[in-house]
């Protein structure tokens, strides 16, 4: 398993994939909203970060290099002992807890959490966010990653994504579930956040790779700040 997810052509390819610009883009929304040194070899120094659903740690581990105190969290055992033997292998030091965030007992405790790619499959994300309000400082910045609802949505992350390229297993995705970024925004500013900023991610098939791009339409992330 270990192998599968860091293997860049293997299943989690998609992740992969995704990496580079989800990357570029929170680091320099960390640098401009931390005033942090951009041009410095470790630019996220001493800012705490938490991943929650970190899987094997593929957006904790790069994070880390740039300097970030990384905590991961992810529901799943198995995800958790795989980004804790890679981590160990790369020598980085990455906390890793086998918890969600609602039981994690750290209330004000990071500056920034990412949650890339996580409500989507959350069964309840009001109880999800409220519980994300509680362990983030004041003034500190979250992200979201998600899909939009609508049917375009429909057609590229499930009917495109799982059923024609075989990004995904069929099945990944609830379209239920789907959030708009308005509706998004209706629920996190009910737990103390105010909106920041809302950017697209479109896939280029002439590069094969993710953009940032102003259309939120499929993939968008989000950003909100802690009040």
């Amino acid at each position: 398993m270990a192998k599968d997810w860091w293997d860049p052509n293997g299943k989690f390819k998609p992740l992969h994939l995704f990496n580079p610009a989800r990357i570029s883009f929170i680091r320099n929304k960390l640098v401009s909203h931390f005033s942090l040194n951009i041009n410095s070899e470790k630019p996220l120094k001493n800012l705490k970060i938490l991943d929650i659903g970190c899987g094997g740690g593929l957006l904790c581990e790069p994070l880390s290099r740039l300097g970030a105190k990384i905590t991961g969290i992810d529901a799943s055992r198995q995800n958790i002992e795989i980004a804790k033997i890679h981590s160990k292998q790369m020598s980085l030091n990455i906390k890793y807890i086998n918890t969600s965030p609602e039981k994690l007992n750290l209330n004000n405790e990071f500056d920034v959490i990412l949650n890339m790619e996580v409500v989507e499959h959350v069964s309840d994300v009001k109880l999800f966010i409220k519980s994300c309000s509680k362990l983030i400082k004041k003034n500190g910045i979250m992200f979201v990653a998600t899909i939009n609802k609508n049917l375009k949505s429909y057609i590229f992350a499930i009917l495109g994504a799982e059923y024609v390229l075989r990004w995904l297993p069929i099945g990944t995705h609830d379209w239920d579930k789907f959030l708009t970024p308005k509706d998004l925004e209706i629920i996190v500013m009910e737990n103390n956040f105010v909106p920041d900023e809302t950017i697209g991610m479109k896939f280029d098939i002439f590069y094969n790779k993710w953009k940032i791009s102003k259309d939120s339409s499929v993939n968008y992330i989000s950003t909100f700040l802690k009040n």
